[in-house]
């Protein structure tokens, strides 16, 4: 018996300051800090901050600048090449350029062709362009033709831009004397095979709303281009390409072409370089 009353003395006594110490501290009467929690005290090995740390903490951040207002430009030879295939070999050439802000711009197109020593074809367009939207903008302005037949003046306004799956898109259209219209439309792909070689297909149609006997040119769909060109970029604005190209005339300038004894269309081989500015 007094074996079991020592052994229950001595358990007692063992857990009673346990006991004692998970008990919280009694709050004096009328306060409540259920809820509060004692601040973590600092570390002694870590100083307090000074002014110095807290000036390179936070900074005076200078605001960026704002490049909307910027005025930029590009120039871009986009085709300059030698084309060669049944008809007589030639030169073509494609290039566009802008100059302005990312709003405002002003832009210049030109294209041609050359056969035999002499100019066939050739054009130039001066354009305003104003965005409407995040990747397209409108143009407007003016297109003079110099080749062929007699110099021709054309008023144009059109809709340029990025098209979903990027796409280039071109669609203009031209009001010339003696009520003649025009509509060209224009798109273009880059396929990226490689970080330097890039597929490049591009379709052009053309319409006219009267025909032109003077210029070969009848009513109607009047002639379709499609080129599939292979480019190696050396530099991003320098890139050599070979490809092939295809230009077919319909309706009542394929009669006009008929008469005149040249070639309806056919394919061409052409050898080029692309570059900009």
């Amino acid at each position: 018996m007094r074996v079991v009353l020592a052994l229950g003395l001595a358990v007692s006594i063992a857990f009673w300051p346990s006991r004692a110490r998970a008990q919280p501290p009694e709050a004096p009467a009328g306060q409540d800090h259920s809820h509060h929690h004692p601040a973590p005290l600092q570390p002694t090995y870590v100083p307090p901050p000074s002014d110095a740390d807290r000036a390179a903490a936070f900074p005076d951040v200078e605001g960026h600048s704002v490049h909307d207002n910027a005025v930029n430009y590009l120039v871009l030879f986009d085709q300059l090449e030698w084309q060669s295939g049944q008809s007589a070999d030639g030169a073509n050439w494609d290039a566009r350029g802008w100059v302005g802000t990312d709003r405002d711009r002003f832009w210049f197109r030109t294209e041609g062709t050359g056969a035999d020593g002499r100019l066939a074809e050739a054009e130039a367009h001066l354009l305003y362009g104003r965005a409407i939207a995040r990747w397209w903008e409108v143009v407007a302005g003016v297109r003079q033709d110099v080749r062929p037949g007699s110099p021709q003046t054309w008023a144009a306004i059109g809709l340029q831009g990025l098209a979903p799956y990027w796409f280039e898109v071109e669609a203009t259209a031209y009001l010339g004397a003696s009520g003649r219209t025009e509509l060209r439309l224009e798109t273009e792909y880059e396929l990226r095979l490689t970080n330097r070689l890039i597929l490049q297909p591009l379709v052009e149609i053309n319409i006219f709303g009267k025909p032109d006997p003077e210029r070969g040119i009848g009513a109607g769909l009047s002639s379709a281009d499609l080129g599939l060109r292979l480019r190696y970029e050396i530099r991003r604005e320098i890139a050599p390409y070979v490809g092939v190209v295809w230009n077919e005339k319909f309706f009542g300038t394929a009669d006009y072409a008929r008469a005149a004894g040249d070639p309806v269309g056919g394919a061409r081989l052409a050898l080029g370089l692309r570059l900009w500015l």
